[in-house]
């Protein structure tokens, strides 16, 4: 029996407000750029200047170099996935049942209308605009420090016909990716990237291996009924989504630009039978990896062994370092990791008040980031059972339930990789799963501690963090403002029970009753948190705690 996690730690952040602020993120400003290392293919071909010969018997250069300012010799290339991986033998782009193999080739769909850039990732904009904490180690912007490119190029034809799926360049085999899942607790068999287009790896300065896929760019094998189509208004929150996740300290895919089109795109919105015709959007999104735990399902299920073999073995050896691949216990050690990885990004979900919306194993990442950015919303009022899937009658993926969702699939990427075990890596497998539960909750109270101020460890802290949410769910507070303004709030000001008019979360929950016994004992835990000062734990808790957006 699948055990449940009914720790009641039901928490988020702030609804994003997208409104009229992306103009803003096309912004065209002098770069100082760092210098290029020599890339591989797949990679920026750039000019490397030496100062001295010392810098050149070391291999670096400490002078400055500009990113790449065209296209003309940035490049990125498909081999390094289908050298391994094989690639659908029909070439026709039409709905179909694939077998035996990982990709499909299908060129994206010109739109027909005139394109708009509507924004690029410029990460310092996308920070003061959504009024993001700062995250030490997650500033970089998509552009410049992971693609290498100028921001001047956006502005560049090339650019623009790159990033709508008009333009293929040198080394490009655009691919559609094979896969299954589970949609909502139930099998539903081949899905794969019906309107997302691979357009190839790219590898940077850094060494870093990025997989950029086009979202919206038209009809693949996999298309089922829908048009290979998305829309402005979900390609924004995407584009914003993604990008604050990233800011938020959250691992996630990124977003790298957003176009749109004049042509017509019909949707349903509130899915009750009325579609009205909307304008047509690619984003260009960027992964490590958008392989999946529907990735190996569908292999599983259709007993494609030697290939379920061959895509774990691509996937260790490319993503997961620590474990060898020549080891006959690989596959344990990679089932782990992910299994960890995967309890740490829904804990860091829950800590922000994400909901991903649609929890469903094909949109599970097995390198555990934050894939697919469909209904999600961020909870406003306290609420564990709030559920931005208007379609989600059940409320399966509630934002109280994600962590049981996340045991669910996690269970079945276990059923799928178990014809590769043996016996005793099946016992292994088995008990790693078994400690799910406690990886999460461990993480989890890490993160509210964090929230909360407190160092150290007392025994009462985990009913110090229940009362509390106890407490906003019963006054409906706003999550993110509580502790937001618990991190601006005087522990005088707390003793006295004398919230200022600006603390208005705060003033909500304090009409609570049992609200001056949580203060007391929460200032009392403060007490306990050694070499402390009130300033130094505002200053904690400022970092842990993001701020609403305007």
């Amino acid at each position: 029996m699948t055990q449940r996690i009914g720790f009641p730690f039901y928490c988020l952040i702030q609804r994003l407000h997208i409104p009229r602020l992306l103009l803003l993120f096309v912004t065209y400003q002098p770069v100082i750029c760092s210098l290029l290392q020599p890339c591989p293919e797949g990679s920026a071909n750039l000019l490397h200047l030496f100062s001295n010969k010392s810098n050149q018997e070391q291999g670096y250069c400490e002078a400055e170099a500009r990113l790449a300012s065209s296209l003309d010799f940035w490049t990125i290339s498909s081999e390094n996935l289908i050298a391994v991986l094989p690639i659908d033998p029909v070439k026709g782009n039409y709905v179909r049942k694939v077998k035996n193999c990982i990709f499909s080739i299908a060129l994206p769909t010109p739109f027909k209308s005139r394109i708009h850039l509507v924004a690029v990732s410029k990460s310092r904009v996308l920070r003061f605009i959504l009024k993001l904490s700062y995250k030490e180690g997650v500033n970089e912007e998509v552009l410049e420090d992971i693609l290498d490119l100028d921001l001047s190029v956006s502005e560049t034809e090339d650019f623009i016909q790159l990033v709508s799926g008009e333009k293929i360049v040198s080394g490009s085999i655009p691919l559609a990716h094979r896969y299954g899942g589970h949609q909502f607790g139930m099998w539903a068999d081949q899905l794969g990237d019906g309107r997302a287009h691979l357009i190839g790896v790219y590898m940077n300065r850094h060494g870093e291996k990025w997989e950029l896929q086009l979202k919206g760019s038209g009809k693949t094998p996999y298309s089922r009924n829908g048009d290979g189509r998305a829309v402005l208004r979900s390609s924004v929150r995407e584009f914003l989504c993604s990008e604050a996740m990233h800011h938020l300290g959250i691992p996630t895919s990124r977003a790298a630009s957003l176009v749109v089109s004049d042509d017509e795109v019909w949707r349903d919105q509130f899915y009750n039978g009325n579609t009205v015709k909307e304008r047509g959007a690619v984003v260009l999104r960027i992964a490590k990896s958008w392989f999946r735990i529907g990735s190996l399902e569908i292999l599983a299920h259709y007993g494609e062994l030697d290939l379920l073999r061959t895509l774990l073995d691509f996937v260790i050896r490319e993503h997961f370092p620590s474990v060898d691949v020549k080891e006959p216990d690989r596959y344990v050690g990679f089932f782990s990791i992910v299994v960890s990885k995967t309890a740490q990004l829904i804990a860091l979900w829950m800590s922000v008040g994400f909901a991903h919306g649609v929890c469903n194993t094909d949109n599970f990442s097995l390198l555990s980031i934050t894939i697919d950015y469909g209904p999600f919303g961020f909870m406003e009022a306290y609420n564990p059972d709030f559920v931005p899937n208007t379609s989600d009658d059940e409320r399966r993926y509630k934002i109280g339930n994600q962590a049981n969702i996340g045991m669910f699939n996690l269970n079945k990427l276990l059923q799928a990789i178990n014809p590769l075990l043996d016996p005793g890596q099946k016992q292994l497998t088995a008990q790693i799963l078994e400690g799910y539960p406690a990886l999460y909750y461990r993480r989890f109270r890490e993160l509210f501690k964090a929230k909360l101020g407190l160092l150290g460890e007392t025994e009462g802290d985990d009913d110090l963090i229940a009362f509390l949410l106890h407490l906003m769910e019963e006054t409906e507070a706003d999550f993110t403002m509580t502790f937001r303004q618990l991190s601006e709030i005087t522990q005088s000001q707390l003793q006295e029970l004398s919230i200022p008019q600006q603390f208005w979360a705060l003033k909500m929950i304090s009409k609570h009753k049992l609200f001056p016994v949580w203060v007391s004992q929460y200032l009392l835990r403060l007490k306990s948190n050694m070499n402390d000062s009130d300033s130094k734990r505002r200053e904690r808790m400022t970092i842990a705690n993001p701020r609403r957006t305007c």
